[in-house]
């Protein structure tokens, strides 16, 4: 195929012109990228049940056990960790009992030795509930929120720590989405979890991405909910209508023969994650979702960290959402009241529902469209062996029975988004005549419903 005959390929899949294509990919244009998905009707009606009430109940039920500090009690039925556990628990089983056995829910317990910010030796419990894809089972993604909460001392188990905001917030949102979810039928695999130790050092995300890696678990995509409550800054000011979505550049996990091919050929702003993010911009942000996703080319903010790190660590493309700027007077704060009459302390009358049904249906667009499309394409190479002004592009073909093609698309090295799109059809190689050398390219696979999954970057290959 001819550069020309690229373009005119790639104004033909989006329904624009070339360069009308490249514009609505800039950053500040106000315009989808030419990859985005516009959402379906289902989609669009498995986002309006959402509710926001809902939400709001959940953050209220969590602030009522008083501390959900991860050395806190975890026997009184009452007040502490335990108390919290055992209610999402069963929260997650009523959900689960209404999709027909699809859905599956267990704690996930470990004992933590004594470590940074654990003193004794200490139960962590993960409360984990999965929804087995019906097509294509053994491809999965997570989403998470953290239970536990804490006040001004990170070691402090005893002082009333609400954590409406940090983290009941995330655990709302995963809990609305196993309720929307239960009783629907994903292609793939779909696991809620709301998780423990957190604050204490991602603990509980730790033990959940390690029996993943250990089980060979094929995770393509995981997403926590970490402090989205609220859309009200420091200041005053508010953004209810963006959320924040940090996602790393070079892998956390990267190899040193790994970072060898990185310097050599580029891709710091291509790793799965990502491309992951980008994905997240296609399906999820738009008016069905009511939501502008800035993703932030971090792996998180400074001096920060949430429950996705321990998933880059292993291996796995994920990333945080977090609302649009904080108020630090409600998160990690003892409750009080100073001198000049400021309230401080993570408490429920500081967050903001309806912001949060928002980023709930953020993440159900990306998750539920990432579970009914193909996978991310498998073993994307460009073909090295001999030295040529165009470029050969090979791939895997994917084992979905509705699998129908790909597409190659293709940006300039200096340019953020995918600008083109050229539909290749149901093959495993393609050759574009365009330079390797000038261009960044990606695959991305198509089904029968015209789904798209995210896009792999080709490695070099001889």
């Amino acid at each position: 195929m001819t550069a020309t005959a690229a373009v005119g390929a790639a104004g033909a899949a989006t329904g624009t012109a070339a360069g009308t294509a490249a514009a609505e990919s800039r950053p500040g244009s106000g315009r989808p990228p030419v990859t985005a998905q516009r959402p379906s009707r289902e989609l669009r009606a498995l986002l309006r049940e959402i509710d926001p009430d809902r939400i709001a109940a959940t953050v209220h039920k969590l602030v009522s056990f008083g501390t959900r500090h991860t050395l806190s009690a975890q026997d009184d039925p009452a007040r502490g960790i335990g108390a919290a556990r055992d209610w999402l628990l069963s929260e997650l089983r009523s959900h689960a009992a209404g999709s027909g056995g699809r859905m599956t829910v267990e704690l996930q317990s470990y004992v933590q030795e004594p470590a940074p910010r654990i003193p004794v030796a200490t139960r962590i419990t993960n409360v984990v509930a999965t929804l087995r894809g019906s097509v294509t089972p053994d491809r999965v993604y997570v989403v998470a929120g953290h239970y536990d909460s804490r006040v001004t001392d990170v070691m402090d188990a005893t002082s009333d720590a609400p954590g409406a905001d940090d983290d009941a917030s995330g655990v709302a949102v995963v809990l609305e989405l196993a309720r929307v979810l239960a009783g629907r039928r994903p292609a793939s695999t779909i696991v809620f979890a709301a998780v423990a130790g957190e604050e204490q050092g991602l603990y509980g995300s730790a033990h959940l991405a390690q029996r993943f890696r250990a089980a060979g678990t094929d995770v393509q995509g995981m997403f926590t909910n970490d402090i989205v409550g609220s859309s009200t800054a420091d200041d005053g000011t508010r953004d209810p209508y963006t959320i924040r979505l940090f996602a790393e550049g070079v892998p956390s996990s990267e190899t040193p023969e790994q970072a060898a091919v990185r310097r050599s050929v580029g891709g710091e702003n291509d790793s799965a994650t990502r491309q992951l993010a980008r994905f997240v911009r296609d399906v999820a942000d738009n008016d069905a979702t009511g939501m502008h996703v800035r993703v932030i080319h971090r792996r998180d903010r400074y001096r920060r960290g949430g429950d996705h790190i321990p998933f880059l660590e292993r291996g796995y493309p994920a990333a945080r959402f977090t609302e649009p700027a904080e108020d630090f007077a409600h998160q990690h704060q003892d409750v009080r009241v100073d001198e000049t009459g400021k309230q401080y302390g993570d408490l429920p009358e500081f967050c903001d529902f309806d912001f949060t049904a928002r980023v709930a249906r953020v993440n159900a667009a990306t998750l539920w469209t990432l579970a009914q499309a193909p996978g991310t394409p498998r073993g994307a190479k460009i073909v090295t062996s001999n030295l040529t002004n165009s470029t050969e592009l090979v791939w895997s073909r994917g084992p979905e029975p509705d699998l129908v093609g790909y597409e190659v698309v293709w940006r300039e090295t200096t340019a953020p988004e995918w600008t083109h799109v050229i539909p290749v059809g149901d093959t495993t190689t393609h050759e574009v005549d365009l330079s390797k050398d000038n261009v960044f390219f990606g695959v991305r696979a198509v089904n029968r419903a015209g789904l798209r999954s995210p896009v792999a970057f080709p490695e070099p290959a001889a």
